[in-house]
């Protein structure tokens, strides 16, 4: 399954053993009484009330004389504590306990007659009690009303000593949340006492809403009320100290008006739980990058087709989906649950469908995940309704157990290797390097399926996407805006249609920030908005300018007029610290001559890059120290060049190829062929992208191309720029080969394919007369275009030239060529003349 849940708590594992230990003991010094039927029957009613910020989970059970037993299970020490106990037979359907474990807030119902089991009843008598928990046992009745109350402490963060008052929140179903002051006193040691408990001190934090969700990890209270129809989704975050603010306002297009009330993440929901498919689904998601998702699924009128909608807030649009159910003839007992993953939002529908969402690029569909129909992967969910904690808890309070959601990252590489579609295969290869950020033991692993899979992708080259992608995520966490900086992906747009899958995409209205000042997750939310109201074009990075300059210096070296030689080492030193960043990632042994020679382009190339990356991250990254920027750059280009050689390497010891592969002793055989044919694939990736090579590559492509290749298709090769011939090659090329027809051909070709300065260094280098032939003729071809340049009337030492071309054309057996290459130049009759003796 691409999600697997891992149990953190389980009732039946984690608390029954111990209630059973604490009855045995109980019973054998005469102090109980009843036998193991009597004690099965008491913990049927065992099950979990609520989950507080710090882990510790609140449950309840019924003993044996109908008494509330309110016991705690601490999820530091792996330890139960009884923390109180009700003598009367009365339903519990909300608990929270402060931090310091010393208050108890309850709200309780009378039990069903009848026999019948307890269940809430509205209408009931509602009695919502604050109780001293050591030593005293003191009980304080907060509320007696005919409506319920839900109860939740604040958990604010304080590292040294504790606070002297606490804060309760009372949620009610008339529509009104309340904050109570709950003023505390140490006494006689550890004796606590709540001061002034007549009157207790309280504020109406919000009044008139339909809709509300408790946050309990980052203390935010979200709901929503109702103004001239329209559904207006605020915030209020508490605060460690007595204050608290709402945060922002946005109107949401959807309609609650008839949906009733509903709260999400007040203790455990164990209302209405037959009828759970019938009701909305509304909850709201955050995480650590700014994001702001709500997420909503209407009451469903069809079960032929399941719609429901994700509205990002921090990114200014919303996306409504609509899928198709295959099965239907399989009733829909159960409705859409969200689960909070982070960077992901999971959307699943129990035997039907699960989707992943990207939150931090929602933009194209392809880089969402959606298994729908028949596959395997969706049923290994629990089929009850699952509820959604803080970060990635959720707990399935039919069977009381807490899990902790993660992403599997071999079911994502399952998943990439099996199936047949482009947009999943994309999905699933962003979703399994986002779990697996920096480990290597996963970037071998699909590199590995890359190289055998190299052209299975239609839509997108697969690794150009895997090489932008793995880069992205190794420098993502460095800063929070890195997202809006640097591409994830290497695709724009995606026209192609996910099978099964409808989508809507429509623009939303930004909040309405209240407050002035940010700090932490509202500072990152603000920056998003801000990003969506301004930044048009994106601010992501790209090659354009690097491209030009890269080209300009190029075309200096060849005519020699290259601007300042401070500019130009700068450049280079830029790559040497690429290069020594490298070298330093990658410890291992190198069996590829890779990063072993100069090859100035592609040091050029990668300072360019250097330069224009920092400078962009300088201009967007405000705050930002310059040494951390300078660090983020070179990880990222060290990144890129590290995944190149990671692809090479993989290949070459796959295909268990030696040094020897480098000399030109025999023709290419079918594994060096392979490699080959992935380099070239490499070098299509990079180049539209135009993003380095590591030295070496050109020299070691060359060499296989010229071992794998017919002549005339390595000659189209050279020609149409798919093999870039260096120095290296070459010179390896001229001196181990030897002289024979063939040979001379390969060679003779090769040169004259060669740039004037290197190729006027290579004729020196090969013993034969067609490269004296050439070097005469090279000679000629400067004096000749000296002689025209300064006119007819210079003293040009004729004699010298005819000497020497003469002396080259017998050696040669009369190189055909020299004439028409005189005639073209308009040279003087008579030198042509003597060049026809």
């Amino acid at each position: 399954m691409a999600l697997r849940l891992v149990a953190d708590f389980d009732l039946g594992k984690d608390v029954l053993p111990w209630l059973r230990a604490q009855r045995a003991v109980s019973e054998a010094s005469g102090a109980g009484s009843g036998g193991a039927d009597v004690l099965e029957n008491d913990y049927e009613s065992l099950r979990v009330l609520n989950v507080e910020r710090n882990g510790n989970i609140i449950y309840t059970y019924k003993d044996d004389k109908g008494n509330v037993v309110f016991g705690l299970y601490d999820c530091q020490t792996r330890q139960n504590e009884l923390l109180y106990t009700f003598e009367k037979d009365l339903q519990v359907f909300s608990c929270s306990v402060n931090s310091e474990r010393t208050l108890l807030a309850a709200s309780l119902v009378q039990s069903t007659k009848e026999g019948k089991r307890n269940e809430l009843q509205p209408g009931s008598k509602c009695l919502t009690l604050l109780v001293e928990i050591h030593p005293v046992n003191n009980v304080k009745v907060l509320k007696a009303v005919d409506s319920y109350i839900w109860v939740q402490f604040l958990y604010p963060h304080i590292e040294s000593h504790p606070l002297p008052e606490n804060h309760l929140l009372l949620i009610s179903e008339e529509k009104y949340i309340e904050q109570f002051r709950i003023h505390v006193a140490q006494e006689d040691g550890n004796r606590v006492v709540i001061k002034n408990s007549g009157h207790l001190p309280r504020d109406r934090i919000a009044e008139d809403f339909v809709w509300a969700q408790w946050d309990m990890s980052e203390q935010r209270l979200y709901y929503i009320d109702l103004k001239k129809s329209r559904s207006i989704l605020k915030c209020i975050q508490f605060y460690a100290h007595e204050s608290y603010n709402l945060m922002f306002e946005v109107p949401l297009d959807i309609s609650l008006s008839n949906s009733g009330f509903k709260l999400v993440n007040f203790g455990c929901d164990y209302q209405d739980r037959d009828k759970f498919s019938k009701h909305l689904t509304l909850c709201v998601f955050t995480n650590h990058t700014g994001s702001l998702c709500v997420c909503y699924s209407p009451k469903c009128a069809s079960w032929e087709q399941i719609t429901y909608s994700v509205f990002y807030i921090h990114k200014g649009h919303s996306k409504t989906f609509t899928t198709s159910l295959e099965n239907v003839g399989s009733h829909v007992t159960k409705g859409i649950t969200f689960l909070n993953l982070d960077y992901y939002v999971a959307v699943y529908l129990p035997g039907h469908f699960f989707h992943l969402l990207n939150v931090q690029h929602p933009d194209l569909i392809c880089h969402n995940l959606f298994l729908t129909g028949n596959n395997e992967m969706i049923d290994m969910l629990p089929h009850c309704p699952l509820q959604s904690l803080s970060g990635s808890l959720v707990l399935d309070c039919c069977s009381g157990k807490l899990y902790r959601a993660l992403l599997s990252q071999s079911s994502l590489l399952q998943l990439l290797q099996n199936t047949c579609l482009d947009c999943e295969k994309m999905a699933a290869l962003h979703c399994a390097l986002y779990c697996g950020q920096g480990a290597q033991l996963l970037e071998g692993q699909i590199i590995q399926w890359i190289s055998e899979n190299v052209s299975a992708c239609h839509s997108f080259d697969l690794i150009q996407e895997f090489i932008i992608a793995s880069s992205y995520w190794s420098v993502y966490s460095e800063t929070s805006n890195m997202d809006k900086l640097l591409p994830h992906s290497s695709v724009l747009t995606w026209n192609t249609e996910i099978p099964g899958i409808t989508l809507v995409t429509e623009d939303i209205a930004l909040p309405l920030m209240k407050v002035l000042s940010f700090k932490g997750y509202w500072e990152k939310l603000n920056s998003n908005l801000e990003y969506v109201k301004y930044a048009k074009p994106h601010f992501h990075y790209n090659n354009s300018v690097v491209r030009r300059e890269w080209h300009n210096l190029i075309s200096e070296e060849k005519t020699g007029k290259r601007r300042s030689a401070a500019y130009v080492r700068n450049i280079l030193d830029n790559a040497v610290k690429v290069i020594s960043n490298l070298e330093a990632r990658n410890l291992g042994p190198r069996l590829t001559p890779l990063l072993q020679e100069e090859d100035s382009h592609q040091r050029l190339l990668m300072g360019l890059m250097v330069s224009e990356l920092k400078d962009h991250f300088l201009r967007h990254l405000q705050g930002v120290e310059k040494k951390k920027i300078e660090q983020m750059v070179l990880d990222y280009i060290s990144k890129l060049l590290y995944l190149i050689c990671h692809i090479v390497e993989t290949n070459w010891r796959k295909h268990n190829l030696h040094s020897w592969v480098l000399h030109f002793n025999s023709r290419g055989s079918a594994a060096e062929f392979a490699v080959f044919h992935i380099m070239t694939r490499i070098l299509e990736a990079t180049n539209s992208l135009f993003l380095p090579l590591p030295p070496g590559f050109h020299t070691l492509h060359t060499i296989l191309g010229v071992q794998c290749l017919p002549l005339h298709n390595l000659l189209h090769c050279i020609d149409s720029g798919v093999l870039l011939l260096t120095e290296t090659a070459v010179i390896r090329l001229m001196k181990d080969l030897d002289n024979t027809e063939k040979n001379e051909k390969l060679k003779f070709s090769i040169i004259v394919r060669l740039p004037p300065l290197i190729g006027q260094k290579i004729c020196r280098l090969w013993d034969h007369p067609m490269s004296s032939n050439i070097i005469s003729r090279n000679h000629v071809m400067r004096l000749l275009q000296n002689y025209k340049k300064q006119g007819c009337g210079c003293n040009v030492n004729i004699k010298d030239c005819l000497l020497m071309e003469t002396a080259a054309k017998y050696r040669a057996a009369m190189y055909p060529g020299v004439l028409t290459l005189l005639c073209s130049w308009g040279c003087p009759y008579e030198l042509r003349q003597a060049n026809e003796m």
